[in-house]
């Protein structure tokens, strides 16, 4: 069953999620907005679970199935710790009538509903999940370690499978591309990916080469050194604003710029 939603608003958008009886969406801790009465709220840990997995009673294998049940449920949890993310989930279920509720991103920006029809994952930058109904797995993916340390945003993502709705949100407005439509790839700077299709690949390159030009574009470029890279036949997701290039204009704003004339790779944070 596809969520009835309905993205709402400009600057900052906000997703306005109709509940059927008894459906249930679920959201990270502190992207949730308001709700009506009817609609309960509960905080947990785990994620919804899997396919085929069950949330407990006979089926869960009494004592060992608990124990498996606490076991995954630590593994999600240290999962998310290790990649930064919120430990818990909050889940909304409508009793006893149709039920609204209301979600938001953290940054101003737009927000996007991906419809998952089970053929297909979606991977999405850190903190970019905002909510899903309950058919919708979240995950954590790791790229390789040397695409992480190489990309810094790039080595942590979120991934979304199964049926159903998953809301995103990023900063800026969202462009949607295919690097099947720019010759198979396309080179974006690493805070500017929100989201993509599995089949999609994901990857870090260096910008330039250890010369005098490949130095120029670190230091002076704003980009540091690295550039991501997706090739492939699928749907892309970028957005016009960094996190990083709010923060430094924020900074500008209270005086407290410290970056100086090259900014980029020798950028500081005020203290």
């Amino acid at each position: 069953m596809t969520l009835q939603q309905e993205i709402v608003g400009n600057a900052m958008q906000m997703a306005v999620v109709n509940l059927n009886p008894g459906q249930t969406v679920y959201c990270e801790a502190g992207k949730f907005l308001f709700k009506t009465t009817n609609v309960t709220m509960e905080t947990r840990l785990s994620g919804p679970p899997g396919a085929g997995q069950q949330q407990g009673g006979a089926g869960s294998g009494g004592m060992g199935g608990m124990l498996r049940q606490a076991m995954g449920t630590a593994m999600q949890v240290g999962q998310r710790a290790l990649a930064g993310e919120s430990l818990a989930f909050q889940y909304f279920t409508s009793q006893g009538g149709e039920g609204t509720v209301g979600f938001a991103g953290v940054l101003p920006g737009e927000m996007r509903a991906l419809e998952l029809d089970g053929t297909r994952a979606w991977f999405a930058e850190k903190d970019a999940f905002v909510a899903a109904e309950s058919s919708v797995q979240f995950g954590i993916a790791f790229q390789g370690g040397r695409t992480g340390m190489s990309g810094g945003e790039g080595f942590v993502l979120e991934k979304f499978t199964g049926h159903g709705t998953v809301i995103i949100a990023g900063a800026g407005n969202f462009i949607d591309l295919n690097p099947a439509d720019f010759g198979g790839r396309i080179e974006v700077d690493t805070g500017c990916l929100v989201a993509f299709e599995e089949g999609v690949q994901y990857g870090v390159q260096r910008i330039g080469g250890l010369n005098r030009q490949g130095l120029m574009n670190a230091v002076f470029g704003g980009e540091g050194l690295s550039l991501a890279t997706l090739e492939g036949n699928g749907r892309v997701i970028l957005q016009s604003l960094t996190i990083e290039s709010l923060a430094n204009a924020l900074k500008k704003a209270q005086g407290g710029d410290k970056q100086g004339p090259t900014g980029g790779m020798f950028s500081t944070h005020a203290g």
